[in-house]
């Protein structure tokens, strides 16, 4: 499985890459595994203001809907277009062109509360 160093973690299983005042947000390789093949993406949160861990969307895989849980408290910018048409993205590159949305962080102090690659790992157990 792969932990990119310069991401923060949710115990989630989100991912967050944050650049100035944005950030992009996906999940993980090891959630995207636990899914299985993903078939359907819905962000239904564009342009709206979702606070830290509550819902922004939901990934459909073959067996299970799981809902997307927002890292830190931010307003939604846009969403991933390229999952429309093909979601299995997020199985096969969930850290590039697999990311769920993009976002400009509302309160960038709850970027501490989130989990470095290695403590992500631990969690997982990998």
């Amino acid at each position: 499985m792969n932990f990119p160093s310069e991401l923060k973690y949710t115990k989630d299983h989100e991912w967050v890459k944050v650049t100035g005042e944005e950030a992009v947000v996906g999940i993980t390789d090891f959630a995207q595994r636990e899914l299985g093949d993903i078939v359907y993406v819905d962000i239904n949160t564009i342009g709206s203001d979702v606070s830290k861990d509550e819902v922004f969307g939901t990934v459909e895989a073959v067996k299970t809907v799981s809902d997307l849980f927002m890292p830190i408290t931010s307003s939604v910018l846009e969403f991933n277009g390229a999952l429309e048409s093909n979601p299995e993205l997020v199985n096969t590159d969930p850290y590039g062109e697999g990311w769920m949305v993009k976002v400009k962080i509302n309160d960038p102090s709850e970027l501490d509360t989130l989990l470095s690659a290695e403590e992500y790992k631990a969690l997982v157990g990998a």
